[in-house]
């Protein structure tokens, strides 16, 4: 038996998972590369690394995101209301260049707009995103070439933002780096790539939940919080960490995380807050004060209905409907078989807040990808999901296209639209269905049939549990067998070892 200075390292580093060989869908979409990689292939030694392999393809699929945008680009943003939705390629970018100031020179929050809107309805930090690109932006030509200039400035630094994500999500599981492919080839994520300033937010929460795998929980809550000032969505995600550390008795590092997402928020905020509270404020206002929009199933509702319901009402429905979830999540947390991973449970509360909201828009979708790929990196059920949301892309432009042109002949009617939203809801109800059934089920979940515990966890990852209610607090004697390699698994929550087989 080799001592602990005299064994290979090699024996010590975890083999890589390869999708391949694991994954049915996997292994026959690469017969378009040659087939499954062999058992005799030298890993590690060119520069084709997973993560850069998967970063070009990313650019690469953005790139072909840009270009379904170019009959828009071309004129359609333009000369035409129904153009951009018959074409699919409608992006709020252009139209706002000049409807929120960029154009005139006005700053976000202290400069009032005309028209009803008053200010910028945008978190600080997308806004001082959305500045930047307009201070990027040749203030020459026709208003026309400003836009399109305006659109492609921010199209080149949501490219940057793509990339990240990608680096992102491949490194946060570090021996599935090829997961990250998922994200580089969905297609709605390139579709919705370039609508709105959502990546931004999206690589943000990416990049915290990388360094929350590494251990670094102070870094994981100050990107969060500058997330959070992009984006209102990230904040969701203390929730889980507050019930997973809850359960592993891990306080402090959620108090780190917690104090420096508070931290890194107000930095971005406060100087806005005190100077200028109204223009700062409005982002909230908008939000609770902005009726039922597409893509949700109030819209249903309230489009079946020949009374439909106030703004308030449904304000309170969904908050309702979000606390309920929220309920649900911690209660499956304390009572699971095994303690889920982090990624698991923040696919699910934001997939929950989107789900609830007042508004699905098709760019919200970015929101979950990453968190989809890492809580379940299965391509069947990724591209399930995928196409019910490449449906509904298309559904809302050509419900758009019929009511701006009334030509049925020319778009979807609003019972065909419904059908689309019902779609899209009901893709992401099964996506979240099939991480539950991981989390009651962990002999399910792939990420731990491949040996792993919560690879995503950070200093929860193998971590004993403290804090557990139900069956979860007397766990069987004999542990399930899992279809994987050979893994045991300690009752409260340590995890696998490989010193015997079940």
């Amino acid at each position: 038996m080799p001592s602990a200075e005299t064994t290979p390292a090699s024996v010590h580093e975890p083999e890589p998972v390869r999708p391949t060989r694991e994954d049915e869908i996997a292994a026959a979409g690469s017969e378009l590369i040659g087939g499954p990689i062999g058992r005799r292939a030298l890993l590690g030694t060119s520069w084709w690394t997973p993560v850069r392999i998967v970063t070009l393809v990313a650019i690469g699929m953005f790139a072909l995101g840009l270009v379904q945008k170019l009959p828009c680009y071309d004129g359609g943003w333009f000369f035409g209301a129904s153009s951009q939705y018959t074409h699919a390629c409608y992006s709020d970018i252009p139209h706002l260049y000049q409807g929120r100031g960029f154009a005139d020179g006005r700053v976000p929050y202290f400069d009032k707009l005309p028209g009803d809107m008053e200010y910028l309805e945008y978190p600080v930090l997308t806004g001082v995103f959305m500045q930047v690109a307009g201070w990027l932006t040749p203030h020459s030509g026709s208003i026309q070439h400003q836009e399109q200039w305006y659109w492609f400035v921010n199209a080149g630094l949501l490219m940057a933002c793509a990339a990240v994500i990608v680096v992102c999500v491949s490194r946060t599981h570090a021996r599935r780096p090829w997961d990250g492919l998922l994200v580089a080839l969905a297609p709605a994520f390139a579709l919705t790539a370039t609508i709105n300033w959502d990546l931004l937010a999206v690589a943000l929460t990416a990049a915290a939940m990388l360094m929350w795998a590494r251990g670094r929980s102070l870094a994981f809550g100050v990107l969060l919080g500058l997330a959070t000032a992009a984006k209102l969505y990230p904040v969701l995600l203390l929730g889980p960490l507050l019930v997973l550390c809850w359960r592993a008795g891990k306080w402090r590092d959620f108090g780190k995380a917690l104090g420096g997402a508070a931290l890194a928020w107000l930095v971005v905020n406060l100087p806005v807050m005190m100077f200028a509270f109204e223009g700062w404020s409005k982002f909230y206002t908008f939000s609770q004060e902005r009726g039922v929009d597409f893509g949700s199933l109030w819209l249903i509702w309230a489009q079946n209905t020949s009374n439909p319901p106030s703004t308030d009402t449904v304000n309170m429905l969904a908050t309702l409907l979000m606390l309920l979830c929220c309920a649900g999540i911690a209660a499956v947390t304390f009572t699971a078989p095994r303690r889920p991973r982090f990624a698991q449970l923040a696919f699910l509360i934001v997939a929950a807040f989107i789900l609830t909201n007042k508004v699905y828009s098709p760019q919200y979708v970015l929101w979950l990808v990453p968190l989809a790929v890492l809580a379940r990196p299965k391509w069947r059920d990724f591209l399930i999901w995928q196409l019910c949301e490449v449906a509904y892309f298309l559904g809302i432009w050509m419900y758009l296209a019929y009511t701006t042109s009334g030509d049925a002949h020319k778009g979807l009617p609003t019972h065909g639209y419904h059908w689309a939203i019902a779609v899209h809801l009901l893709g992401t109800l099964y996506l979240c269905a099939m991480v539950v059934r991981d989390i009651l089920m962990p002999e399910r979940d792939v990420v731990r049939r491949s040996g792993d515990d919560d690879p995503s966890g950070g200093v929860l990852d193998g971590a004993e549990d403290v804090f557990v209610l139900g069956a979860a607090a007397h766990p069987p004697r004999h542990a399930a067998h899992f279809d994987g390699p050979p893994v045991e698994w300690g009752s409260q929550g340590q995890g696998p070892s490989h010193d015997r087989s079940l």
